[in-house]
């Protein structure tokens, strides 16, 4: 009876809020500025800038503190979305899950064949992701509720096994902040303990992660940069940026006519980049310690990822000077 109670439960929202075309706020994304966007989304919106780490393992982080859910992919945030989780009395259960089934046309069989779109099963007993209304303010019977769009987005890039960390407490549901890009967690659902830099200018562990895609994030707020490798954080280092652009910007790696070469990619808000080249100027913006230029650069295969954003890598707190003992300009 638990399992038929729970998804008639969630059934019965979907009937309410009338299937796909229910009240879902935004159904386009946003720009790609997630960690400043992230408190300012409005109960249905959310944000999607999937080309930042276009290869690499997926995380699903929800807290339910905040209402929100946050997707990692390659270690970092590549969306986030306000939810609708369990109210007082049916509680979304907190805890460590799997992806269990999808089913994008999902239908209850215990509740008047309602639609629950791009469901993404986490209990056998009925808890689930999936489209569902979004009042602001946790109201589902268990399940937890996204935007219908972001469902899709998400949908299309999960699979079987994904992991989704469930967090927070969704009664005493309060509005805080975290600003880092960074997945809070592993792929076993740990929490992740932050590299500090503490009396190095650089940290370098590419044994952590052998192989895998490399997605390097220069912070201009931290005045720090991260690589991550196969979703772990390999390498971080002190940067001195010099460039006051707000925005975000992503970069790849290519091979052109056989040689490497840097194209920008088109993300949301910033389409005006589409396969424009890194130009000479923007390298010398960027100075970093030689050991640690030369170790990332060794690793660099065609498909890496630079992204250059506002957004917070965190670091140790210490507010040390910043110190360049070797620095170059970096070029592919």
């Amino acid at each position: 009876m638990r399992v038929k109670s729970r998804l008639a439960l969630c059934a019965l929202m979907a009937v309410v809020w009338g299937g796909p075309a229910m009240a879902q706020g935004e159904k386009v994304s946003s720009a790609p500025e997630l960690a400043r966007a992230a408190d300012q989304l409005k109960p249905g919106q959310w944000v999607w800038a999937s080309r930042i780490a276009p290869a690499g393992p997926i995380l699903i982080y929800v807290d339910l503190s905040r209402q929100r859910a946050t997707v990692y992919r390659n270690g970092v945030r590549i969306g986030i979305s306000t939810i609708s989780s369990g109210k007082e009395g049916h509680e979304t259960p907190t805890g460590v899950f799997t992806i269990l089934q999808k089913d994008a046309r999902h239908r209850s069989s215990t509740y008047n064949n309602a639609a629950m779109p791009y469901q993404e099963r986490l209990t056998w007993d009925g808890v689930a992701l999936h489209a569902g209304g979004l009042p602001g303010y946790p109201e589902s019977h268990g399940c937890v509720h996204l935007p219908y769009g972001f469902s899709q987005e998400l949908f299309a890039i999960t699979r079987l096994g994904v992991t989704v960390v469930v967090q927070g407490d969704a009664i005493n549901y309060e509005r805080t902040s975290d600003s880092s890009l960074l997945a809070p967690m592993d792929l076993s659902g740990k929490p992740l303990k932050q590299q500090m830099l503490e009396a190095g200018d650089f940290v370098w562990q590419p044994q952590l992660a052998p192989s895998g895609p490399l997605t390097i994030i220069v912070s201009k707020l931290d005045q720090r940069v991260v690589v991550l490798r196969n979703g772990i954080e390999i390498g971080r280092s002190v940067a001195q940026i010099n460039d006051d652009d707000p925005g975000s910007h992503v970069i790849t790696l290519t091979m052109t006519g056989g040689r490497p070469r840097w194209i920008y990619v088109g993300l949301p808000g910033h389409d005006e980049d589409a396969g424009r080249a890194l130009d000479e100027a923007t390298i010398n913006r960027l100075k970093l310690p030689r050991g640690f230029y030369e170790a990332v650069k060794a690793q660099l295969r065609t498909g890496s990822t630079i992204l250059i954003t506002q957004s917070s890598v965190g670091d140790d707190g210490r507010g040390r000077k910043l110190t360049i003992l070797d620095s170059v300009n970096p070029a592919p």
